[in-house]
């Protein structure tokens, strides 16, 4: 890897009159004025709801590493060894990051595994002369297999670039929070029981713990976790560099195993981090345009099984903190920044093709990939301890190539580019352990549309895109009835605006921005619902200079909502110039019925 947020840079042509560079950044760094007074140091945060256990007392706590990211370019990971506190009683844990840094520097991609299996990816802020410093809290009670286990290697991957122009380094101490939650008081996300269902049609009666069939990875964490990356000189991520790298690991899965679900970790980098606003090939090479940030603007993360397609994902768009506006980010960061977001798939219907004693291939790559893209994958599996092996069989798999239609219009540098694209996989398969027999039927769709617009000899740029995803999973018994439903519905939607104009001084420009960007969520298991809307809109103007913001102002308002099992919470924040100018937190719902 090679500084993955270094000189980042989103295509804007400028037209022949303008004074700017033809190549048009979105990735940048704020080149903060000497002051002459000394402010304290800024915390930067990212707006989320606090982990349901957070105010419990941690029942113990282990600092497991501190450690100073200085020159750490081509480094390996940083390594320490993990075993989980003795004499402690816990059934769920976090792990807390807390950093610091000041002078000057990008944006850094991060990332924590243990044992290989990544267990947080994150980027970090852009520091300031005065000094920032941030903290990251994320509920790691799915790993709880890995956890428990001793002399694990936990690593951290942290490239950074110190020079006499970049002198940010990082201060980085990680610990982990252990709790026992049994004081929490929460509304059960479960499903209904089968034994009820059985009982009631007068047919023998299996017991089935209701509370480790949630399919929420943290309620219900799987007894083993198979890492999928790689061997770690580099950090365990894949670097993918086309969309015809496919990287592959051969994996043979115990034959007791009743469940599996693959979690997908990724990240854009390079000539592809806005991925979204990049220009198909035809427009670059008519303008005879000098940047390789182009292919088109449809990317879909795929998830292969000895060469299946078994899933796809389209990511939501992460914005580092140097990306589009920096002064965006001061001091409240982009959805998703602290803690990217992994993506889970169901392969329960696979099973019956895996449980052959035999090594199968798992697959990663990246449909429309340029330059570069960073992607591991953790396989959970939940095993039957009753037996030493369980029966299985696939009985369907439908899951035909993405459907993608492209309507390109320009002429010289103005343009307009649309792209559309839906898939739908349907998966089912049974599987017969000790708990009886059930059938997995896993329905996914896929919607994408977006468009891009170039006006003003190219000065003037406009994005438009919204992903929608829909994954639903059913479960029924041998006879037939249903045992469990679960549907996720995700939506993010974005619209961004930027603007050049010429500078008064030479090898300078202007440059307006306007982003707005969401993150919404539904899901339902059973007769239980959550939602979640994380919204962000922001707005300014910056002097630039090459990579460097000289000055500028920003603004941005960002809502945030939850309601599930746990209970209510909203936070609405305001900033303006870098200043917090309003912050309200609430706990109560919008309504009094239920979910």
């Amino acid at each position: 890897m090679h500084s993955p947020l270094l000189l980042l840079l989103l295509l804007l042509p400028l037209s022949a009159t303008a004074s700017p560079p033809p190549d048009h950044q979105s990735h940048f760094t704020n080149r903060h004025l000497n002051s002459t007074t000394t402010p304290p140091p800024q915390e930067y945060i990212e707006i989320t709801r606090p982990l349901p256990f957070s105010s419990l007392t941690p029942t113990c706590t282990f600092p497991i590493l501190t450690h100073t990211f200085a020159n750490t370019i081509n480094l390996p990971p940083t390594n320490t060894t993990y075993s989980p506190p003795h004499n402690c009683t816990w059934s769920r844990a976090a792990l807390h990051i807390s950093a610091s840094s000041n002078g000057s520097q990008y944006d850094r991609i991060a990332a924590v595994w243990l044992a290989g299996a990544e267990i947080l990816r994150t980027s970090t802020p852009e520091p300031t002369p005065e000094g920032i410093f941030w903290n990251v809290r994320k509920d790691v009670t799915k790993y709880s297999s890995l956890l428990r286990q001793s002399n694990l290697t936990l690593s951290v991957m942290l490239e950074n670039i110190v020079n006499d122009v970049y002198t940010g380094v990082y201060h980085v101490n990680l610990t982990f929070l252990y709790y026992n939650d049994t004081k929490i008081v929460t509304r059960p996300f479960s499903r209904r029981s089968t034994a009820i269902i059985e009982e009631n049609r007068g047919i023998r009666r299996r017991k089935l713990n209701l509370n480790k069939n949630s399919t929420d990875l943290n309620e219900n964490p799987a007894d083993l976790i198979i890492p999928i990356s790689t061997i770690g000189d580099e950090g365990f991520w894949f670097r993918i560099e086309r969309e015809s790298d496919v990287v592959y690991q051969g994996i043979q899965i115990p034959l007791n195993t009743y469940r599996a679900v693959i979690e997908v970790y990724v990240s854009s980098h390079g000539n592809d981090e806005f991925w979204y606003s990049n220009p198909p090939d035809s427009y670059i090479e008519m303008n005879r345009l000098p940047t390789t940030r182009g292919h088109g603007a449809y990317r879909e993360v795929l998830v292969k099984l000895d060469d299946n397609v078994v899933g796809s994902v389209i990511p939501i768009p992460v914005i580092f903190t140097g990306g589009i506006n920096p002064l965006f980010w001061e001091p409240v960061v982009s959805i998703g920044a602290f803690d990217l977001p992994s993506y889970d798939i169901e392969l329960t219907p696979f099973l019956g093709m895996l449980l052959d004693g035999k090594v199968h291939f798992f697959g990663l790559g990246v449909d429309g990939a340029i330059s570069f893209w960073l992607v591991d994958a953790n396989l959970h599996l939940w095993l039957d301890h009753k037996v030493d092996r369980v029966q299985a069989e696939a009985v369907k798999y439908s899951s035909p190539s993405t459907c993608v239609e492209r309507e390109y219009k320009f002429q010289q540098l103005d343009g307009k580019f649309e792209i559309e694209g839906k898939r739908k996989s349907e998966f089912s398969g049974w599987v017969n352990s000790s708990a009886g027999n059930f059938t997995t039927y896993v329905t996914r769709k896929l919607k994408f549309e977006n468009t891009i617009k170039f006006k003003n000899d190219g000065t003037e740029k406009n994005v438009e895109q919204e992903v929608k995803l829909t994954n639903e999973v059913k479960i029924k018994s041998s006879t037939g009835d249903l045992i469990s439903t679960s549907k996720v519905e995700t939506k993010y939607p974005l619209e961004m605006t930027t603007s050049t104009f010429p500078g008064s001084v030479k090898d300078t420009y202007l440059m307006k921005t306007k982003l707005e960007h969401s993150l919404k969520e539904e899901k339902s298991e059973g007769t239980f619902k959550s939602t979640l809307v994380n919204s962000q809109k922001s707005e300014g103007w910056m002097f630039v200079q090459d990579h460097d913001v000289l000055s500028g102002a920003a603004s941005t308002d960002q809502s945030y909502s939850v309601e599930d099992s746990f209970g209510c919470y909203t936070r609405s924040v305001s900033v303006s110039s870098g200043n917090i100018t309003n912050d309200t937190t609430g706990y109560l719902c919008a309504s009094a019925s239920p979910l």
